[in-house]
């Protein structure tokens, strides 16, 4: 999902937590793996890998100019001749230690061998933080928690296109008060017809 797409988004849930929500977990995020030089690994359940995720946090990571957003994806099942970025199994959670942290993604239940490791890599001084459906146990071993409840309004998906775009922001916009949506749209469309910032 493009800048424009993140921004007409949020355009649209503005009045509702999410914009403010997912940016306070991006925040997190960020202020989990920038102190510590990165270490951010990113895992899903065995039905499911955040292979969107860990793409648009690799993109995320090179417009800001902040590399350690960039993740390892930590899959349940590696085969033969995977490349190297997709051969990274469970044992690396086993192996998760301080200034490292675990983003577990799970829409669905995470298993007790995914909860076990999640444990295990916590109590060894990883960060852990959970972006799901509102699993208990999960929840009580995250150091911060986003649940995406089931609606037809926001899915999970769109969640991480949230999360993903304020991971990479380098300073939150100034809160602001009610304004009219003529307002807001006459804002977004010169946020959107600005030239790009110079990136050196």
């Amino acid at each position: 999902m493009d800048a424009v797409r993140v921004a007409l988004l949020r355009e649209v849930l503005a009045g509702t937590e999410w914009p403010s929500a997912t940016r306070r977990f991006a925040k997190t995020l960020r202020s989990s793996v920038v102190p510590h030089g990165g270490g951010l690994l990113l895992v899903g359940t065995e039905e499911y890998e955040p292979w969107h995720l860990a793409a648009h946090l690799v993109d995320e990571a090179a417009w800001s100019g902040t590399p350690e957003l960039t993740p390892t994806l930590v899959r349940h099942r590696v085969r033969a001749g995977d490349p190297a970025h997709l051969s990274t199994g469970l044992g690396r959670i086993e192996a998760a230690r301080r200034g490292e942290t675990l983003l577990v993604v799970a829409p669905d239940a995470p298993g007790a061998g995914l909860l076990e490791r999640v444990h295990d890599a916590r109590a060894a001084g990883a960060t852990v933080l959970a972006l799901d459906s509102g699993d208990r146990e999960l929840h009580s071993m995250a150091h911060e928690a986003l649940t995406v409840p089931d609606s037809p309004e926001l899915d999970l998906d769109t969640v991480q296109h949230l999360v993903s775009a304020a991971s990479g922001e380098n300073s939150l916009p100034a809160a602001r008060g009610r304004r009219r949506l003529r307002d807001r749209l006459s804002r977004l469309a010169d946020q959107l017809t600005a030239p790009p910032p110079a990136r050196w």
